[in-house]
C-alpha cells in the first residue's frame, strides 16, 4: 500500500471536524430571530391606522394637557342642582374633581383669554373685546411683574407666552378652534383681522361661527409674525387625527368652541339653542374623543374652564380671589368690580379622585402657573405675583406610584 499523502492527511481530518460540527451548529439555538428566516420581517401594520407608540411609563404627573375654555357662565348656573348641562355638572363632576371656587380674572372675555397664556392684566382694549384688532401701544419696556404697561390688542414681541415657553423647552402645544377654517376669504389656520381693522368675528354668521377674540394667541406679535401660528394655531376638526399617537399630540391643547357651543350665544345663528345646553353637547361630543387617546391615558389632564361669570345683566358678578391685583392699565380688571366672578371649573384625570370637590380658590393666573409649573417652565406675568397658588397635593389627590 502506498505511504499516505499529507495533502490527502490534512483533507480528510478537515473533512472529520466539518462532519462532527454539523450536530452542534444543528442543535444551536437562535438568538435574537426565529428559526424561520420570514418570520424575522415586522408584521405589516393595519391599512389605514397609525403606527402604535411603544410602551411608555405615566409619570406622577399629567405631561398632556388639554383645556377647554367656555363662555360667560357663573357656578351656580353650571353646576346647581337645576343645570341645564346634566353632561358637565352631573356625568362629568362624578367622574372628575370639581374646583368650586375658581375665578375670572375680568370682564369682557378676551382678558380672560389673554391671561390665560400670558398672565397680563386687562387693559380698556381687552376688556372691551377689542373690536378693532389693534396694535399694543405702551412702554418700551415691561414694568412689575412682567406686565406691558399701556393699552392695546396685539402684545409686542417682548410679551412671552405659554407658546413660546414651550417651544424653547422643546415640548409642543396646539390651539384647535372650531369653525375657523369656515371663511371663504379668510386663511384655515391662524385666522386674525388685519392690524388695526375692525373684527368682523365678533358675531356669529351661518356656517362661520368662529371668534378670534376667543383665540388668544392671535393677540401676540411672536406668533403670529412667525411660521409657528399656521401650524399650531388651526382648525379643531384637525384634533382627532393628532390624536392618534402621543407622538403627534401636543403636551398642551387648547380646544375653543365656536360661538354657539361656547355657551355665548343663546339661541345661535343656526337654530341652535345655545348656551349651556349647546355647551355641554360640545362636551358629550368631545370629551370621549380626547379620553380615548393614548395621550390622556398615558398622562393626561383635561381642565374645562369658562371664561367669565355673568355680565351685563341682573346677575353681573365681578368677584375675584386669589388676591387679586388690579394691573397697571385698569382700575378695576371687572369693570364693575376687582375680577370676573365666581364661575368653577372641572378636571379630568387619572390624577384625581372622581367624585371630589376641591375649595381652594383658583383663576386664570393659577391655572397658568399651574401648567408651567408642570412643565417645568418660568412663571409669566401675573402667574409669578407672590402668594399665588398652583395646582398642588389639593388637586391632584390621587396617590399614584412609579
Amino acid at each position: 500500500m502506498p505511504a499516505d499523502n499529507p495533502h490527502r492527511r490534512r483533507s480528510r481530518l478537515a473533512l472529520l471536524l466539518i462532519l462532527l460540527a454539523v450536530p452542534v451548529l444543528a442543535g444551536c439555538k437562535q438568538t435574537g430571530a426565529s428559526a424561520d428566516p420570514g418570520s424575522a420581517k415586522p408584521p405589516a401594520a393595519a391599512s389605514g391606522t397609525a403606527p402604535a407608540d411603544p410602551p411608555q411609563q405615566a409619570s406622577l404627573r399629567p405631561k398632556h394637557v388639554f383645556v377647554i375654555v367656555l363662555e360667560n357662565k357663573g357656578y351656580s348656573e353650571t353646576f346647581g342642582p337645576d343645570s341645564p348641562a346634566p353632561y358637565l355638572s352631573k356625568q362629568l363632576t362624578s367622574q372628575g374633581e370639581l374646583l368650586s371656587q375658581y375665578y375670572g380674572i375680568g370682564h369682557n372675555s378676551l382678558d380672560n383669554y389673554i391671561a390665560l397664556i400670558s398672565g397680563q392684566a386687562p387693559n380698556p382694549q381687552t376688556q372691551a373685546d377689542c373690536q378693532v384688532y389693534s396694535d399694543f401701544v405702551g412702554a418700551p419696556v415691561l414694568g412689575p411683574d412682567g406686565q406691558a404697561i399701556g393699552q392695546g390688542c396685539v402684545y409686542p414681541p417682548d410679551v412671552k407666552t405659554l407658546a413660546g415657553q414651550l417651544q424653547e423647552a422643546g415640548l409642543t402645544w396646539g390651539a384647535y378652534l372650531e369653525d375657523m377654517g369656515n371663511s371663504a376669504t379668510q386663511p384655515d389656520t391662524c385666522r386674525h383681522p388685519a392690524l388695526n381693522s375692525q373684527d368682523n368675528t365678533q358675531s356669529a354668521s351661518v356656517g362661520d361661527q368662529y371668534a378670534a377674540r376667543h383665540n388668544p394667541f392671535v393677540y401676540f406679535h411672536s406668533i403670529i409674525d412667525s411660521n409657528t401660528c399656521a401650524r399650531h394655531d388651526v382648525p379643531l376638526k384637525r384634533l382627532p387625527q393628532d390624536l392618534q399617537s402621543v407622538k403627534t399630540t401636543p403636551n398642551f391643547v387648547f380646544i375653543a368652541p365656536n360661538l354657539c357651543h361656547d355657551g355665548h350665544d343663546s339661541p345661535c345663528v343656526d337654530g341652535e339653542p345655545g348656551g349651556l345646553v349647546s355647551a355641554d353637547d360640545f362636551l358629550r361630543q368631545w370629551i370621549p374623543v380626547i379620553r380615548s387617546s393614548p395621550a390622556y391615558q398615558l398622562d393626561g389632564m383635561i381642565v374645562i374652564l369658562f371664561d367669565e361669570a355673568e355680565f351685563g345683566n341682573s346677575n353681573t358678578d365681578a368677584s375675584a380671589c386669589c388676591n387679586e391685583q388690579p394691573g397697571p392699565d385698569s382700575p378695576l380688571p371687572g369693570i364693575v368690580g376687582p375680577g370676573g366672578g365666581r364661575t368653577g371649573a372641572l378636571i379630568l384625570s387619572q390624577y384625581v379622585v372622581p367624585g371630589s370637590v376641591n375649595d381652594t380658590p383658583y383663576n386664570h393666573y393659577a391655572f397658568l402657573k399651574s401648567v408651567e409649573q408642570l412643565f417645568g417652565l418660568g412663571y409669566l406675568g401675573y402667574a409669578g405675583q407672590s402668594g399665588l397658588k398652583a395646582f398642588g397635593g389639593d388637586v391632584y389627590n390621587r396617590q399614584m406610584t412609579p
